[in-house]
Formats: structure tokens, sequence, C-alpha cells
């Protein structure tokens, strides 16, 4: 019998994800990834208690894999280090099972690649165009590891990332890209240093800091800060330093150790409106490509293995075409919904008027613990099969800008 063939646009955390999930139900996968190579650099990433269930059903234990992972559990302070809450790990394992758990990303990606078949990922090679006219679709690739240029398969994964080539072939119509008025710069620095023991993230005025402890001593940094779209500036450090270096510790002396060269920076966005839908014959959209927000929910990555284990879930068994539609339809309104809320989570983050913050921070110091657990709840919640757990459902709301 001839195995059904899925060809994976993205080498992401999402399109890894996908393909271990389908290669290990008998899917012959393809994943096609424009960079040359595995990434020797990034950052951190947050695995939320609904993106390791999600892992759970698809079969891969990413602390297992990686050997590391460090619990994240991340309190929120202010620049000069007042405690505006505490995320208690223990209550947060009370209440979901496990409490989130930060991986550095390319070891994470490694992991997920480890489970493939050997020649399945096929590096630069970069997904130019989708063809699904005729019932089976032709994936149209530039130069690169395959020498005809083209593949045929039964279902085709777009998961080609924020700026989705697929995404805007599809819907030319879609308004793109939305700017959330922030840049984000991140990095990890090498173990060596004092010992960080905890997580933190800490908010300014139009900024912010995030202190990640990986398990094998590294340390994960990222700050955001309220700019125009395309500020670059000249000497990362000193503008590090400059906007940062006065803030508790030990945000200058991690600061102090970071390789410039090693710094990623990045213009936030966020989709401007939803999809109409998430499929296209036998061609779905995963992860950013789909429905990509701004990481202030840290959602973003755990929404793509969400994807992932949903998508193979209903192809297990199904025809392509009705699996794909029930896949839209399972996933539309949570990301959506999540979508939304992010961005308005990095509205009242981003504050800069003195009042504003002011009245931010109180709000944040009066909200009890336990209420502030309850809110991440829908975050948080995965059933088995894909949909919100009972008594677990995302608000639904609706605002598109």
């Amino acid at each position: 019998m001839t195995r059904r063939h899925a060809v994976v646009a993205g080498a992401g955390i999402g399109g890894l994800s996908a393909a271990v999930a389908l290669h290990r139900r008998g899917w012959k996968v393809t994943v096609c990834e424009r960079s040359v190579g595995p990434s020797a650099v990034g950052a951190g990433i947050v695995l939320a208690p609904n993106a390791l269930r999600a892992f759970d059903a698809i079969g891969f234990d990413p602390v297992r894999a990686t050997g590391h992972a460090a619990p994240a559990a991340m309190d929120l302070r202010r620049p000069g280090g007042r405690l505006l809450s505490r995320a208690d790990s223990a209550a947060l394992t009370a209440r979901y099972g496990r409490p989130p758990l930060a991986v550095y990303r390319p070891t994470l990606a490694a992991a997920l690649a480890a489970e493939l078949p050997a020649g399945a990922i096929r590096y630069g090679t970069a997904v130019t165009a989708v063809d699904d006219a005729d019932g089976e679709p032709l994936v149209h690739t530039a130069t690169g590891a395959l020498a005809t240029g083209a593949l045929t398969a039964d279902l085709v994964i777009a998961a080609d990332g924020i700026h989705s080539p697929i995404r805007s072939q599809y819907f030319p119509a879609h308004p793109g890209l939305h700017h959330s008025g922030e840049t984000s710069w991140r990095t990890v620095i090498e173990s060596g240093g004092p010992p960080v023991h905890a997580a933190s993230e800490t908010w300014g005025r139009g900024e912010r800091f995030g202190i990640v402890p990986l398990a094998d001593g590294r340390v994960y940094l990222y700050a955001t800060a309220v700019v125009p779209e395309g500020y670059r500036p000249t000497d990362v450090r000193a503008e590090l330093l400059r906007r940062y270096g006065t803030w508790h510790d030990p945000v200058p002396a991690l600061l102090e150790r970071i390789d410039p060269a090693a710094v990623l920076q990045h213009d936030l966005y966020d989709l401007a409106a939803p999809l109409p839908r998430f499929h296209q014959g036998r061609l779905a959209w995963l992860g950013d490509a789909a429905h990509a927000m701004t990481p202030n929910l840290g959602q973003g990555g755990c929404q793509a293995v969400e994807d992932a284990a949903v998508l193979a879930h209903l192809l297990d068994g199904a025809g392509v075409r009705a699996a794909l539609a029930a896949y839209s339809a399972a996933r539309w309104a949570r990301t959506d919904a999540l979508r939304v809320r992010s961005r308005r989570a990095g509205r009242v983050a981003s504050l800069t008027h003195p009042l504003a913050v002011a009245a931010r921070d109180l709000a944040l110091r009066a909200t009890p613990a336990r209420a502030a657990r309850r809110a991440l709840d829908d975050l948080f919640a995965f059933g088995g099969f894909g949909l919100p757990e009972q008594g677990h459902t995302p608000s639904g709301d609706r605002a598109v800008p």
C-alpha cells in the first residue's frame, strides 16, 4: 500500500512537530526549509502546559529528548525590583499538571529533527508556490536539494512563518501583518557567571526585560521597547545598557555578558485580521503562517505545537479534505481569541504615560494570586483531541482592529 505523502514548508518548531506527528502515523514526510542548515544561533522557548500536553499527544517528550528543561514560572517586577505579581511553580503544577518549561530553541528543533528519517528534511529548499488545482498538490521550490524543483503530495502543510509566501498566494486580499509598535531583542548567554535561579519579566515605561534560566546554566534574555518600525541601533550592547542598565539585579550584570553578534532583533507583528480559514483543498496553514500573534502571552510556539497535534489526529484514518476542514473548525476560534488577547496584553505592558503605568502596576499588585492563575486557564487549556478542555474555553473575543 502506498503511503500518503505530506510536504511541510518550514522546519520551525511547528513544522517539525507536524512532520514528527505524521511520520509516527505512517506518513511519508518531506520538510522543505529555506535555510541552508539547522540554525546555530537562537533563543529560548517556554513550553506552557498546553504545549507539553500537545507534545504528549504527538508522542514526543521534550524533556527526555533535549535533556535540558527548566521550570519557568515567571515573576513580574518593576525596574527597581519591586514585585508586581508572583507565579508560584507549585501552584501552577497543582492546577495544570506541570509548570511551564524553558528549553533552548535550537536544541528542541534538533531533537524533533532527530525523530525523522534521514533525508526527510531538505535544507536550502524554499517553497515558492503550491498548486492544488487538480486535487493533487504540486509544490514548487527554489533551487536547492530538489533536482526537479517540484514535489507532488497528498497534503501540504504551510508552516513557512510569519511572512508566509503561501499565505500570500492563497489569500491575496488579506491585509497582512500589523506592527505592534515594538521591537524585540533576544539572546542566550553562556553559563559561567553567577547562577540565575528564577525567571522574571520586568515592566517599565514602554520597555520590558525578561530573564529565563535554562537547565544547562545558560540564560535566555529578551527585551522589548516601543520604537518606530525598522529601528536598528548601531551598537546593540550600548542600546540595551542605556535602556535597562540601571534596572534591578541581575539585569546589568547579565547585559555585560551578552555577545552582541548573538543578539537577534525583530520588530513585533501579528496578523492584522484572522484568515478566513486554515485550509484550502489539500493545503493547511499552521503556526505563525496561520495565526501570527505577538509574544506577549508566550503562546506563538505553543499554539503551533497544538496545531500539529490536532492536524495529525484529525488526519488519522480520515480523508485529507474532510480532515483539513475539521482542523480549521477546531483551531480557528481558539487561536484568534489568543491573537486578540495577546495584542491587548501587549498594549497594557507597553504603556508609556506615567499615570497609566502607575494604574497598571497598582492593578497588578491588587489582583489576587488565585484570580491571576484562573486567567491562565484559557491559555493552558488543551484537550487530547485538540479542543479546549471541558470548563476551560477561550473567551472568543472577536474585536478585529
